[in-house]
């Protein structure tokens, strides 16, 4: 997998366009962590005053600096780290941080975001909240998202928690209908049938370059492999959905067909067939 200035290389060297958690998604899940690291800092600082109310005032200004720094600073890169580029905040909204390669991230990655957010962004020590909205701008007008972290450290924030295109139907261009219903399927395999269904989820996302190289060859296989040929000026992406979608409706009908034998106790099938209710056991 290789991120490109334009997109996200993956198998079959075919370019997706990525999804890039934008300004809105991030300053949500930025608000989760800090709302948390608040709450962090609100309880740890109540124990450290019940606990250290007897020592001297330099201890504890120590404490409280160490606290800061654990609860902004070490805590935030440490769990960047060890949950391979996530916070609580992009934990709950499905934003991953990654390498601008698509690798996951390491400790110097975590660190270099971690100590300009610190300084820069959130909290912002230096000069808030001039910082943050210079922070803000940066990801605003850039074509990836990044903020001044991500430009340090080499790394982008992408939605990995997108909605399962799997299960959304395909639908039959009605012009295709009434040549699809003698079409011979018999040569397209599940196979081809799942790599069909995969193209058809996945192409809105893909470069216009890269959907057309793959709709053709596609469109080819599928020539190969069915009878009849479509009508003449039929382009290849109502091609393919007509295909996928006659498959679909044909094994919809069997499945139904099936479920009603099984309804009616099977009728017509041989008798001593185990598990039927016209089943004969055997004297």
């Amino acid at each position: 997998m290789l991120v490109t200035q334009r997109g996200l290389v993956i198998g079959e060297a075919v370019e997706v366009e990525l999804p890039v958690a934008r300004l809105a998604t991030r300053a949500a899940a930025i608000a989760i962590d800090a709302t948390i690291q608040i709450v962090m800092v609100f309880s740890l600082a109540t124990l450290l005053s019940a606990t250290t109310s007897r020592a001297n005032a330099a201890v504890q200004d120590t404490l409280s600096v160490l606290l800061v720094v654990f609860v902004f600073v070490f805590w935030p890169i440490a769990f960047e780290t060890f949950s391979r580029g996530r916070s609580p905040g992009k934990f709950a909204l499905g934003l991953r941080v990654v390498r601008d390669d698509g690798g996951p991230i390491r400790f110097r990655h975590a660190v270099t975001r971690g100590l300009i957010g610190v300084a820069i962004e959130w909290p912002g020590l230096l000069l808030p909240p001039l910082t943050w909205i210079f922070g803000s701008t940066c990801m605003l007008f850039s074509a990836r998202g990044k903020r001044l972290g991500d430009l340090a450290a080499g790394t982008i924030v992408l939605v990995e928690r997108l909605p399962d295109l799997s299960r959304r139907p395909i639908f039959m261009p009605p012009e295709l209908e009434r040549w699809a219903r003698d079409l011979d399927l018999a040569g397209v395999d599940d196979a081809l049938a799942m790599t069909l269904r995969q193209f058809i989820t996945r192409a809105p996302g893909m470069r216009a370059e890269a959907r057309t190289s793959l709709e053709r060859r596609l469109a080819a296989e599928v020539y190969r492999s069915t009878t009849p040929p479509p009508p003449p000026g039929t382009q290849p992406p109502a091609y393919l959905k007509a295909v996928v979608a006659e498959r679909r409706r044909r094994e919809a009908e069997r499945l139904a067909a099936r479920r009603a034998l099984v309804a009616l106790g099977a009728p017509g099938l041989p008798t001593g067939v185990p598990g039927q209710a016209n089943s004969v056991s055997p004297q």
